[in-house]
C-alpha cells in the first residue's frame, strides 16, 4: 500500500527555507530608504521621593483596583 503524497510531511528543509526568506524579507523592510519605524512614546516618570517610599497611587494603579473590586 502506497502512501498518499498528496499532503507532504513539514521538513527540516522547508523550515529552513522558510525561515530564510521571512529573514530576508525583514532585512529588505528594514533597509528600504524613507520608511520611518514608528517610535513609542515614553511615559515620562515622576521624580523620587527624597525620603523613599516609591509608591505612588497612578492612574495604572487605581485601574488596577477598579478590576479587583468584586
Amino acid at each position: 500500500m502506497k502512501k498518499d503524497t498528496a499532503q507532504a510531511a513539514p521538513s527540516r528543509r522547508g523550515f529552513f527555507m522558510g525561515a530564510a526568506a521571512a529573514g530576508a524579507a525583514a532585512a529588505a523592510v528594514t533597509a528600504l530608504p524613507g520608511v520611518q519605524a514608528p517610535v513609542a512614546e515614553l511615559n515620562q516618570l515622576p521624580p523620587a521621593p527624597e525620603n523613599g517610599g516609591g509608591y505612588s497611587l497612578s492612574e495604572h494603579v487605581k485601574r488596577y483596583y477598579q478590576t479587583t473590586r468584586v
